[in-house]
């Protein structure tokens, strides 16, 4: 089951959740999680080792179908981070750092 690791999860967070947690069950091994960074902004970081040696704009696209296939538009608008990751990228990765830290949100 996808993870909401911060704050209280509304309703958009939880139809995404719902969406990351068919993405989990089509891809063993796979784990997702997000949160609401702010009222307009939803995160997201999967990491599935299917991802290893592809191109980021390879491992984006496949992702932004899958969500787009099974969200509405107005809740695809809140994501505003999609950080799909293989295990052997999460040192390196910034994006995964500020995913696990977040700076402080002004609104």
């Amino acid at each position: 089951m996808a993870t909401v690791t911060r704050g209280l999860p509304d309703d958009v967070v939880m139809r995404v959740k719902a969406v990351l947690d068919e993405y989990e069950s089509r891809y063993p091994g796979a784990t997702a999680e997000l949160y609401r960074q702010n009222p307009a902004s939803i995160r997201i970081k999967i990491v599935d080792d299917r991802f290893a040696g592809r191109p980021k704009g390879q491992r984006h696209d496949e992702v932004w179908d899958f969500l787009a296939a099974r969200l509405n538009e107005d809740d695809m608008q809140d994501i505003s981070v999609l950080l799909p990751l293989a295990t052997s990228d999460l040192r390196s990765s910034l994006m995964n750092l500020e995913f696990e830290h977040p700076t402080d949100s002004k609104l």
